[in-house]
């Protein structure tokens, strides 16, 4: 059965063409790049935090599973919280050289 779901149509009330197809608009994933390959950045934010400090890690090209994988990986070894979120790890907390430690031990050697 065809997958018929009423979200994918939120934004088209009604056609009249009995030829109509709905077109939905789904992005693709890319492909996780190897870890040799990613290009990580590590940085500390304050601004725009309510005065908290968050170390973010940004450049990860690849499938938001991944993503979320090395975000959860990188809290359990930190002991803090934070969150994965438009391609970007959020780590509360000022961690920079322990996270850049941590992800040359996991295999990513380009990491600044």
């Amino acid at each position: 059965m065809k997958n018929n779901d009423w979200k994918d149509r939120l934004n088209v009330v009604y056609s009249t063409n009995p030829d109509f197809k709905y077109i939905t608009e789904e992005e693709e994933e890319t492909d996780t790049l190897e870890k040799k390959q990613q290009k990580l950045r590590v940085s500390i934010e304050k601004k725009g935090r309510g005065g908290k400090t968050v170390t973010v890690i940004t450049g990860f090209i690849g499938r938001e599973d991944d993503l979320k994988e090395l975000g959860k990986l990188l809290k359990t070894k930190c002991g803090v919280g934070g969150s994965t979120k438009d391609g970007e790890i959020l780590i509360q907390g000022e961690f920079k050289q322990r996270i850049i430690e941590l992800l040359k031990a996991e295999g990513y050697t380009q990491t600044k």
